[in-house]
């Protein structure tokens, strides 16, 4: 293979078409552009240049060296000028989080992304325990989880809280303990997770969310207020979820004497060195909590 440092010195020795200036360039000396050119020579077998005193022609093998050298030693120069590039508003940054927070942030990153286009945003939304494995993977930039990460390549601080609160059918002015038992519960992938932790602190008949007649379920974030909505039982869930629902006016939010929150934490990988367009969406994203 050829030494790019050769090529790089026998394509400036042509361009500027003197020994002396081209060293100068390079911060080198003539004799080591000299011997540069020689060392091509000999690679190659075959000699790139006719010396005239101090001037030079080039011969046919100079000439279809130097046409394509030229564009592998402009490509090296960029690929040298991009590998130390950093910017902060260009290029893929991929997020994880449970729903409830991606509802609250995915609109203010796209919002991001309008005014920077160069900077894309890859949101998905899972549970904690995928968003840790992708973190310790490598899968995501960074993640927004909900309990701290038990895994030793995961790195958390918290960052925020996000209350719980109690969601019920629009006529419901009071939930009391009997009312509840009659409305029944809709449940979602955290619902007795979070019913444990809002009513237990709330209602000293609390045991578990079995003690609830089921009246529905769902997985999706974003509809598992729609039953509420219509009558058919209580929900609790986060209050990224509850804001971000449309049809708030058929449903009545309770906030309970003793107020319950989780805390939000956000994970990277301990070995991962993060770039600047993933400090730019990270302080972004902690803005809007």
């Amino acid at each position: 293979m050829i030494n790019p440092v050769w090529l790089r010195s026998f394509c400036t020795l042509v361009e500027v078409g003197h020994f002396t200036r081209t060293a100068e360039r390079l911060h080198m000396t003539q004799s080591g552009v000299s011997q540069h050119v020689r060392k091509l020579e000999d690679h190659l077998g075959r000699a790139l240049l006719v010396r005239h005193g101090k001037q030079f022609t080039l011969t046919d093998a100079g000439e279809h060296l130097y046409n394509d050298a030229r564009v592998i030693v402009e490509s090296l120069s960029n690929l040298e000028q991009r590998v130390g590039e950093d910017p902060a508003y260009e290029g893929l940054v991929r997020i994880m989080s449970p729903g409830s927070v991606g509802l609250k942030l995915y609109p203010h990153l796209l919002e991001l992304q309008q005014q920077h286009p160069k900077l894309v945003i890859d949101y998905r939304f899972a549970p904690n325990s995928d968003v840790e494995a992708a973190i310790a993977g490598f899968g995501v930039d960074f993640g927004l989880m909900t309990s701290p990460s038990s895994l030793h390549e995961v790195s958390c601080r918290p960052v925020a809280k996000e209350s719980l609160l109690l969601v019920t059918p629009a006529d419901v002015i009071d939930p009391g303990w009997e009312q509840l038992l009659k409305l029944g519960f809709i449940d979602h992938p955290d619902g007795a997770h979070h019913t444990r932790l809002l009513l237990g602190a709330n209602y000293p008949e609390f045991e578990n969310s079995h003690l609830f007649e089921k009246k529905g379920f769902s997985n999706q974030i974003s509809l598992i207020l729609e039953p509420v909505s219509m009558g058919l039982g209580f929900t609790v869930l986060p209050a990224y979820a509850v804001e971000a629902f449309e049809k708030k006016h058929l449903v009545r939010i309770h906030r309970l004497p003793h107020p319950v929150s989780e805390t939000l934490y956000l994970g990277v990988n301990r070995h991962k060195t993060l770039p600047g367009r993933v400090n730019t969406v990270i302080a972004e994203a902690r803005r809007w909590f």
